[in-house]
């Protein structure tokens, strides 16, 4: 049995209609650009098929494995083609049903082998790794990753945007690995199912892949790939999916199983509220005893569907408590599974970290989980077209109102393989006409030669309008937000980037993420990376400069000026030290509080701050981050750091934590706030099948310690026990008054999960 992806979906109402016809209307807005003829330059490497049976126990000694040619290795870190210190030898093949990857990596001194985790879903480079990369869709964009260790653990990801993006080690999907050892180095074997890939089918029957594999040797940070990838865009260039070979399979049909996967959830819980006569706190106790269910269904080789009903995420980890010492809002990140697979699809940017959609908007209110009825979610391609479909149902809470919230994404290749043009709606309806907003956005990802592309976006947002009797009529780019943005992308040589948007005062999308309102901004960036070469100690290193203004468009009045120089450098060994400067000019209309006791009053403000920052290399087995910043703070000052250790004191017991300080005096106003923020984290994993994972965390400005125990025991794929304990703490309770409880809150809850796989046959 394996496990599928578990994948955001939704059910339908009467008010999601709506996504029908705009989804229609999107469709036919974009024009069907027909791709260049460049897409078809590079010939395929036919993937040979397997002559024998494979055995997936790690030992690659089967007279198929013989049968099948060596992909040739290359150095690509610490000296891109330069002399491997230690052979490997990488092969792929398929049958029927698999595709698969056998890593031979010899080693002189296998003692030196690094297997310090039995982590699943390890993202660190302190272990030896072999994996195999595919980009099932060809789309040079998408990397899908399935990496192995000497020990066998299974760590799979996403790199989406040509790996550009941070990776997404929240996706899984079926595949299996096998590992093992001896005294001239490490074996290992990957086997993924062809029925967990998604890809599309070629007119000749042939199906057109991209691909590459890669080996860590962690004590000596030395990376062997294939093909020979250069490192020009940082360490994660090995996932970038524009470089990888070009592979044909010959004889491949997709299956389309049907996977069915129950939960059961009981748990209870315990808070408190005032009673009648506020002079006190009663418990509040919650008993859930809940069922739910998703489905996955293949529709075609490269189109899924998902639904779920009763949707739960009891098992997934805690946020990171952070500190705001700004007056916009934060980003988290999005963590739970439900939202992974294609998750790229959804992508509409708006700079940084800003977005159209941000799929935190969905069943969170105010940091607080609301429950999901149900829904459906598509991915995958259609003709040309790359789609993504969303739209859920989310339960009325005392937080917010029933809402449905709907997604629709197209994108489709045109000019070259690193480009397209898309489109977006989303809508957020609220039952009993308490609301609705819709947004709808245009873009294009322009490849214009070499490293250089040119995004063009361009979205406007509509909504009810209660406050105006009759409604206030508002300018079309006032309800909008437009941006072009042209860069160099890479490491090494010189890059560069320039940005100009404008967002209008009516611009409000609700689904998405966007700091602030009725601005126009203006961002250029421009840095120069060398790599001195084989006989230096240094790796890379190199200056880079960031500057940014931004105005309101109400006045034309400057609000924000920073200038941002930087130098930065990093040795083979792995030591990275970083060295940073930044100049601040605000304009503030109106001042922010950091604390009952300190605020930051209206008016210009100009300050300067430094940094500078540390890290450990990657693969040693005890490494320690660190940062410290001085400098000025808007009329005061500040001085802050911070201290990340991570000990992976065996394969069985992995430690990490952080703290981190930030002391602002403001001296005009003999006002004074320090934050101070501590994680521990720690996993125990009694084998790769039962963990133990604890995460605590202290903060002074929330004045609260949560901790997240969860306990996973996962005997086969797609078979899932989990137990999740939640505790939060109040640490200043004196401060009110009637005095609260010192735990604030408490839950409990057993989750178990199977998921049923249901042949239906090839596509």
């Amino acid at each position: 049995m394996t496990r599928p992806y578990r994948c955001a979906v939704a059910r339908s109402r009467p008010q999601s209609a709506l996504l029908l016809p705009l989804l229609a209307f999107t469709l036919a807005a974009l024009p069907a650009v027909p791709l260049s003829a460049s897409l078809a330059a590079q010939e395929p490497v036919v993937v040979p098929r397997l002559t024998g049976q494979i055995e997936l126990d790690g030992r690659v000694v089967e007279a198929a494995w013989e049968a099948v040619p060596v992909l040739p290795a290359t150095m690509q870190l610490p000296t891109f083609r330069g002399e491997p210190t230690e052979r490997t030898e990488f092969r792929v093949a398929h049958d029927d049903d698999f595709i698969y990857f056998s890593c031979r990596a010899f080693d002189s001194d296998p003692s030196g082998i690094r297997t310090p985790t039995l982590q699943r879903d390890d993202g660190s480079f302190t272990n030896d790794w072999c994996v195999l990369n595919l980009d099932t869709f060809h789309d040079r964009e998408t990397a899908l990753v399935f990496g192995t260790t000497p020990a066998g653990i299974r760590t799979e990801a996403v790199f989406a945007n040509d790996g550009a993006s941070a990776p997404n080690f929240n996706w899984n999907t079926f595949w299996d690995a096998a590992a093992s050892r001896d005294e001239r180095g490490w074996y290992a074997e990957i086997r993924v199912p062809l029925s967990s890939l998604r890809f599309q089918e070629g007119h000749d029957g042939r199906v057109t892949m991209g691909l590459a594999v890669w080996r860590l040797i962690a004590r000596k940070n030395e990376f062997h790939t294939f093909p020979a990838i250069p490192p020009t865009w940082g360490l994660l260039s090995v996932a970038k999916a524009s470089q990888f070979q070009d592979v044909a399979f010959q004889g491949i049909e997709p299956t389309r199983p049907l996977y069915v996967t129950p939960y059961a959830l009981a748990g209870t819980g315990r808070s408190y509220g005032l009673d009648s006569a506020g002079t006190g706190y009663d418990p509040v106790r919650d008993q859930v005893q809940d069922v739910g269910l998703d489905l996955k269904y293949s529709l075609a080789s490269n189109l899924t569907m998902d639904v779920t009903i009763n949707t739960d995420f009891a098992q997934v980890e805690a946020d990171d408590q952070q500190v705001n010492l700004t007056r916009f809002s934060l980003f988290f990140p999005e963590k739970r599974l439900f939202f992974q697979e294609r998750a790229s699809i959804f992508d509409f940017s708006l700079g940084g970290q800003e977005r159209l959609f941000h799929s935190r908007r969905v069943g969170i209110v105010d940091g607080e989980q609301v429950p999901i009825h149900a829904g459906v979610r598509m991915v995958g391609r259609v003709g040309g077209w790359d789609l993504g479909v969303l739209d859920m149902q989310t339960a009325e809470t005392a937080l917010a109102p029933s809402e449905n919230l709907g997604v629709v994404r197209v994108r489709r290749r045109v000019l070259n393989e690193n480009s397209y043009v898309g489109g977006i709606l989303t809508s957020r309806i609220a039952e009993a006409g308490l609301g609705t907003n819709v947004v709808y956005g245009a873009d294009a990802l322009l490849r214009l030669f070499g490293q250089d592309y040119l995004t063009l976006a361009w979205s406007q947002s509509f909504d009810d309008d209660h406050t105006a009797d009759p409604p206030t009529p508002v300018r079309p780019l006032e309800r909008g937000m437009a941006r072009l943005f042209w860069e160099r992308r890479g490491v090494d040589g010189l890059t560069y980037g320039l940005e100009v948007a404008r967002a209008g005062q009516a611009f409000d999308p609700r689904l998405g993420f966007l700091r602030r309102r009725d601005f126009t901004r203006s961002v250029g960036s421009l840095s120069y990376g060398w790599r001195p070469g084989e006989a230096s100690p240094w790796l890379t290193y190199g200056p880079s400069l960031d500057a940014a203004v931004f105005t309101r468009n109400d006045n034309g009045g400057i609000e924000t000026i920073s200038l941002t120089p930087q130098w930065s450098a990093e040795l083979k060994s792995g030591h990275v030290l970083t060295a940073t400067a930044e100049l601040l000019h605000e304009d503030l209309e109106s001042g922010f509080s950091l604390s009952d006791d300190a605020e930051i009053p209206a008016g210009e403000h100009r300050f300067a701050v430094g940094r500078l920052n540390y890290q450990w290399p990657r693969g040693d087995l005890f490494r320690i981050n660190g940062s410290v910043e001085a400098g000025g703070f808007y009329d005061g000052r500040v001085l802050a750091a911070s201290v990340t250790p991570t000990w992976n004191a065996s394969r069985h017991l992995e430690l990490g934590g952080s703290y981190s300080v930030s002391a602002i005096t403001l001296p005009e106003r003999d006002q004074r706030f320090a934050a101070h923020i501590a994680r521990l984290r720690s996993e125990v994993m009694f084998s790769s099948r039962i963990s133990l994972a604890a995460f605590v965390q202290y903060s002074s400005t929330a004045a609260r310690g949560t901790a997240n125990l969860r306990f996973r025991y996962n005997p086969s794929e797609g078979h899932d026990l989990f137990v999740v304990w939640n505790e939060g703490v109040l640490t200043d309770r004196f401060a009110t008054t009637p005095v609260p409880p010192l735990s604030e809150r408490r839950t409990l809850m057993i989750k178990y999960s199977r998921t049923l796989t249901i042949g239906l046959g090839g596509g």
